[in-house]
């Protein structure tokens, strides 16, 4: 079998002849013969066999395919060249009797060392020089060589003498593993012979950049500076691109202030990654600024050069530079990112207009910004456009697509464009998959999720640990739980799920109430390793939601046994879920263990044992926790100071509450709305118009404004002191706002019953009935007095009637109310009557739904409807 080597440039292959051939000189006067097969040389086979899966050979076809070269032997041992230029011939092949040869510098610093006979050059089969095949030359197989061979003197040995500065460049950029690219530059240098540039530490330092080897890259920029190789435009954009991707915007901000320091304008290159580094930070107006800043000097640099007068930025236009595509896909995508859609349109136009023609990446960037601001219908114009262009829409063309119709809940134009996307021969990769599994999974859509895995399952593509736990939710939320735990287990028996998934799946089934299935998840991950304080916390939030509070408890102490240490998030969010359950006590304990851990930072956990001690009444226990928090050094911030007062206000314990008001100022803490809104509640309790008016006045001024139960309670105030106008005041603007409840028309309708304005309290109820808002039994009992007081019965036995139809509660106890008697004795004895009956008819209810009046007056209009009064 031979292999068809013509397709392939082959400058530097060993060369290749049938077995048969007689003895050929070759350059050095040397005899190329096959060499007897040795064990290196079938190992050297099985190697290519094996790295290339190319179908194994006959040791015959081996034979007739591999020749090794031994080179002449030099009788004069190293020899140093003193001319720097020599013929060095690549490709020794007949083709019209010519030979072909390339003209190379020769460094004249390396030696000729003597080639013995078991160094041989072992020529590399075609399939394997493929990946690199375009770059032609010797390339290929000195990639090969160190791909396959770990020294890297054996693997550079063929071609020590010939490199050239552009072939060191290509091998340096074609290193994906950077202790591999680190060691071939330090053999470089280490030779000595080979004059590296400031473009092959350019390249090491993407490569170190890449690989987050921050300590290694600032050894090479000292070695830079140490050697005395200027570092130029495209040295400094490379380290703030790889500092500002590698997360560490600082010191891309650093290496800028040195570009500056040093006096160097940044060429259009720089500049974009510079814009590129503000853009990713969110700082857009200084991605705007830079760049108009760059512009200006440009523009300035350039008149210099042409010999005429300077402008200024404001008479200049862009449009007399000369800009990239790039840049310009940089500037909208900028713009599109800061939500300034006509300034990134306005430079879509501007390209348009200096002859650019936009590429795929142009529109795909333009189609991605409008459609993220919901304007589909721009997205079909720039469809248009592309194919008005001719510029051929790629993967993530319909990516953008499906995304952005999922985006707006149009999933059946996303399924349209998946399908367009095969129609155009385009294979949708990883993106397009999880984007629609995704959108099917949260929308649960079970049959078409289904046939999505089915697809990437055909075409071995990877389902990530978000989208895997998204469609295991998906099953719990379609009550298919048998599926959701299958689903679960056949990736957990793979062994590659992280901490994260396994939390994801078991808050999953605990959020829906599974919690044995979450229980079993988390046994499983037990299975493979010991859970992480990440698994635990989830583990402790799904005892949480399904108030299991003792487990919880259990599982956090457990983490001791599993050598797992909880952290600040395990105990706030335990401390939390004693707290809420009303368990302060329990709470307390976790909290001490917390401090003692020195893991309180702040208030946060002692105000919410603080809030469960209130809550249960058991305020001497909260203010000793709240002297305790201080004397930890810790300062209460305002919400610590709000539940105290907030407590007080509720118990009507001017005194207390006022205490903390003042404390709270003392600190120079700010009040907020709900301390304001605490105080009008306390001043409301105890009556105090005054007080509660200069609070009220207080909310107003703040952002969030006052809140409808604040106004209620100075509707109240005011209605007490019959004050229609203020009160009115407070209503209208509830009621502009939408927020006028219940409860304000209730008051209202009182203040104008009070006064004796009876339509506008007629006009109030029958505002109450056609908004729906009567449902407490106290607005009945209001609605119900008006009408009686007026005498209108017929309207007050409708709205009675409607009454007993709104629930069963209302209905029992008014029909076992008695009926008021005519005469005095009558009236004492069932109003003993209605008290006992109203208590047996409440049955557990809460007794502040009823007073005495709304029973006289239900039991009025109950008499008048059964006895026939009306």
């Amino acid at each position: 079998m031979f292999i068809k080597l013509q397709l392939l440039d082959t400058n530097c292959f060993p060369i290749s002849h049938s077995v048969k051939t007689s003895k050929t000189n070759d350059l050095n006067g040397g005899v190329s013969i096959p060499p007897t097969r040795h064990r290196t040389e079938r190992e050297f086979e099985l190697l290519l066999i094996k790295k290339r899966q190319i179908s194994p050979q006959n040791p015959s076809d081996f034979d007739k395919n591999v020749v090794f070269h031994k080179p002449k032997p030099n009788p004069y041992g190293s020899v140093e060249y003193q001319v720097k230029e020599k013929f060095i011939v690549e490709k020794h092949r007949g083709v019209k009797g010519r030979v072909w040869r390339r003209k190379e510098k020769m460094h004249t610093k390396c030696s000729m060392k003597v080639v013995t006979g078991n160094m041989l050059v072992k020529k590399v089969h075609a399939r394997c020089l493929m990946k690199w095949a375009r770059y032609g030359g010797c390339i290929p197989a000195i990639l090969e060589a160190l791909d396959s061979v770990s020294d890297l003197d054996k693997a550079f040995k063929p071609w020590e003498l010939s490199l050239s500065n552009k072939e060191i460049t290509i091998i340096l950029k074609e290193q994906e593993v950077w202790q591999r690219a680190w060691e071939i530059f330090e053999w470089f240098k280490k030779k000595g012979c080979y004059e590296l540039n400031v473009i092959h530490y350019n390249i090491m330092i993407r490569i170190l950049g890449k690989a987050r080897k921050w300590v290694e890259l600032e050894m090479l920029w000292d070695e830079m500076e140490k050697n005395g190789i200027e570092s130029i435009n495209s040295t400094f954009g490379t380290l703030i691109d790889v500092y500002s991707k590698g997360g560490i915007r600082e010191k891309a901000m650093y290496w800028l202030d040195i570009m500056n320091k040093k006096e160097m304008e940044p060429d259009e290159v720089t500049m974009g990654i510079i814009v590129q580094m503000y853009k990713t930070a969110g700082q857009f107006e200084k991605a705007e600024e830079f760049y108009k800043r760059w512009l200006e000097r440009k523009s300035v640099a350039e008149n210099i050069t042409n010999n005429s007068k300077p402008t200024k930025f404001a008479d200049f236009s862009v449009d007399d530079l000369c800009l990239s595509s790039y840049t310009y896909n940089t500037l909208i995508d900028t713009y599109g990112k800061a939500g300034r859609l006509k300034d990134a349109s306005d430079t879509f136009k501007q390209m348009l207009r200096v002859g650019l023609v936009p590429n795929t990446v142009t529109l795909n960037t333009m189609i991605h910004i409008f459609g993220n601001h919901g304007q589909l219908e721009e997205v079909a114009s720039l469809m248009q456009r592309m194919e008005q262009l001719q510029c051929v829409p790629d993967t993530r063309t319909y990516n953008i697509l499906i995304s952005l119709h999922v985006k707006h809940d149009n999933i059946t134009a996303a399924k349209s464009y998946f399908k367009k996307m095969k129609e155009a021969s385009l294979e949708p990769d990883a993106v397009s998959y999880r984007t629609l599994l995704y959108a099917f999974s949260i929308r649960h859509m079970v049959s078409e999720a289904e046939d999505i895995v089915y697809e990437m399952n055909k075409r071995d593509l990877e389902i990530d640990e978000f989208t895997q736990s998204s469609l295991t939710r998906m099953y719990i939320e379609s009550s298919m739980l048998e599926k959701s735990w299958l689903w679960f287990y056949q990736f957990h028996i793979q062994g590659k799920m992280s901490p994260e998934c396994y939390s994801a799946n078991i808050d999953a089934f605990g959020e829906r109430g599974h919690i044995l299935e979450a229980e079993e998840v988390f046994k499983c991950c037990q299975e493979r390793r010991n859970p992480t304080v990440l698994e635990f916390n989830v583990m402790i939030k799904a005892y949480r939601n399904n108030k299991k509070y003792h487990e919880a408890c259990q599982l956090f102490d457990s983490m001791d046994e599993h050598g797992v240490y909880p952290d600040k998030c395990s105990y706030n969010s335990l401390i939390q879920m004693l707290a809420s359950a009303d368990l302060p006590q329990k709470a307390t304990f976790y909290l001490r263990k917390m401090q003692e851990s020195g893991l309180v930072s702040d208030c946060v956990p002692y105000c919410a044992v603080i809030s469960s001690f209130l809550k249960s009444g058991q305020f001497e226990m909260a203010v000793s926790l709240f002297e305790e928090m201080i004397e930890f050094n810790l300062e209460p911030d305002v919400v610590a100071y709000g539940v105290l007062i907030n407590a007080y206000a509720d118990v009507g314990n001017i005194e207390r509450a006022l205490h903390y008001v003042n404390e709270m100022k003392d600190m120079g803490l700010a009040m907020n709305g709900v301390i304001w809104n605490s105080l009008i509640k306390l001043y409301t309790k105890v009556g105090c118009l005054k007080d509660a008016e200069e609070a009220y006045y207080m909310l107003q001024r703040l952002e969030v404004g006052p809140d409808v139960y604040s106004s209620n309670c100075m509707i109240d105030l005011y209605t007490e002191r019959s004050m229609l106008k203020p009160a009115e005041e407070i209503f209208e603007k509830l009621r502009r706002n939408g927020n006028a409840n219940e409860f304000s028309y209730a008051m209202m309708l009182c203040m104008y019953k009070k006064i004796g304005s009876f339509d506008e309290a007629f006009e109030i109820a029958k505002q109450m009935r056609k908004l729906g808002l009567l449902t407490d039994l106290l607005s009945y009992n209001h609605v119900l007095g008006l009408y009686a007081l007026d005498g209108r019965f017929q309207e007050a036995v409708t709205i009675f009637k409607e009454m007993i139809e709104a629930g069963s509660f209302i209905a029992d106890l008014m029909i076992n109310c008695p009926a008021v008697g005519s005469s005095k004795a009558s009236r004492d004895a069932d109003s003993y009557s209605s008290s006992v009956v109203v208590d047996q008819s409440l049955g557990g209810h809460d007794l502040d739904l009823v007073d005495q009046s709304s029973v006289v007056v239900l039991s009025y209009w109950y008499r008048l409807i059964t006895i026939g009064t009306y």
